[in-house]
């Protein structure tokens, strides 16, 4: 008897012990953001170079927006539903929904920024007609980005996609491909590096920019440049999409200062989403 009440005595403990640390671990999760100090994650470029700018206008007010740059798209969202940051700045609508189906993830938008109209580039042609076959078109890998660079083939005459398809569409869902192109997928970060050993490539904003291209100096073909249909959000854990500093950070986002900003340095490449 006094060996099975010891084992139950043991049970228990750790039972209790589990139960406190998973508490522990869902208030966590549901904490209040600090109205002092957050920390946001943005890809490299104008995500970047914007967020400083608001990250300025809040500092005058005692907000400390630290900034935490990122290489590639599928880490920043892994991060801030982890709670290693408190937000990030960097992606679509189509992008974001495809991952939280994808990953389970608890985050969501909680304003529009800014649009990034998507390019096509080439050092070796000066219009996307003048793709002959063999040539080698490089895109995005990641879901909803290809898509965007496939239909903005599509929209150039360069192929067809198959009718239905969604943001989930790779190379597999191009239907016609009357120039008979090579249509290559890379990391998204990775294609301004490769640009001299494709014939083109459609590359994210953001990325090009960190490579001194921009839409109306070096695009090709690109996406339209006013009511862009894929505009950037901020994004916070769902828990957290009411807490009043998200409120204060939209409202500097929002601010004349930061439009002006955007529109001096960018002149039509990155457009303000409201």
């Amino acid at each position: 008897m006094k060996k099975h009440g010891k084992q139950a005595l043991l049970l228990g403990t750790i039972a209790a012990v589990t139960l406190l640390f998973a508490g522990c671990g869902n208030n966590a999760q549901s904490e209040t953001l600090d109205t002092e100090s957050v920390t946001v994650g943005v890809t490299s470029g104008p995500h970047q170079e914007i967020l400083e700018e608001v990250a300025k206008q809040a500092e005058a007010d005692g907000l400390t927006i630290n900034i935490k740059n990122f290489d590639d798209y599928n880490t920043p969202n892994t991060a801030l539903n982890d709670g290693d940051l408190d937000a990030n700045s960097y992606q679509t609508i189509p992008f974001l929904d495809q991952q939280v189906e994808d990953k389970g993830y608890e985050i969501e938008q909680v304003f529009e920024t800014v649009a990034f109209p998507l390019g096509a580039y080439s050092e070796q042609i000066k219009d996307l007609d003048e793709l002959k076959s063999g040539d080698k078109v490089g895109v995005p890998n990641d879901p909803t980005n290809e898509y965007r660079a496939l239909k903005l083939l599509e929209e150039a005459g360069v192929i067809t996609l198959k009718d239905g398809v969604a943001v989930q569409a790779t190379k597999n869902d191009v239907e016609d491909n009357p120039k008979d192109i090579e249509i290559v997928e890379l990391e998204a970060s990775q294609i301004p590096s490769q640009l001299g050993e494709l014939t083109a490539a459609v590359i994210n904003t953001n990325f090009a920019f960190s490579a001194g291209l921009t839409i109306n100096d070096d695009s090709i073909f690109h996406e339209p440049l006013v009511d862009n249909p894929y505009p950037n959000v901020f994004v916070v854990r769902s828990s957290n999409k009411d807490d009043e500093v998200v409120k204060e950070i939209e409202k500097y986002y929002h601010s004349d200062e930061t439009k002006k900003f955007i529109e001096e340095k960018y002149k039509g490449s990155v457009v303000p989403a409201f």
